[in-house]
């Protein structure tokens, strides 16, 4: 008998990451602090996934897809239009954490999704220090040319 491929959806808050796995008999929620991300892992190494589904949501993520990552899991981070979109072509109109979950690792199962190595913390710190420089020369430029059009 084949053992059948897991994929695992987990839906990352501020304060705490809903999992669910891609044959929807499994959910569980953590702490989203160093605790609760080590159990995260504990729990997810023993459904010996796949591929592991998070969603991107402000970086709340990257925590806990770093420590994945570190743990040598494979850890896809995805567009939450994407996923949103997809949950609507299968029918499913409501958003609660739990019901994000599943359709993560629904999603995983699908569509099945590449992996991208998730870069180190300086890399992101630059990339979220290059992203506010790029914000603050456009907010500057607008407001020079509002400073030619006063009065």
């Amino acid at each position: 008998m084949a053992e059948e491929v897991v994929f695992v959806g987990v839906d990352v808050a501020k304060k705490t990451p809903d999992i669910a796995d891609s044959i929807f008999k499994n959910m569980r929620q953590f702490e989203n602090d160093p605790d609760g991300i080590a159990s995260t892992i504990h729990y997810i190494s023993r459904l010996k996934p796949s591929k592991i589904i998070i969603e991107a949501t402000g970086n709340y993520e990257m925590p806990l897809a770093a420590a994945l990552q570190a743990n040598h899991m494979l850890v896809v981070i995805v567009n939450p239009r994407q996923v949103r979109d997809f949950a609507r072509a299968t029918g499913v109109l409501a958003k609660t954490d739990k019901i994000d979950a599943r359709i993560l690792a629904h999603f995983g199962f699908k569509i099945k999704p590449e992996v991208k190595p998730i870069p180190n913390k300086q890399a992101c710190e630059m990339g979220n220090l290059l992203t506010r420089r790029r914000q603050l020369i456009e907010i500057l430029t607008s407001e020079r040319n509002r400073l030619l059009q006063a009065d």
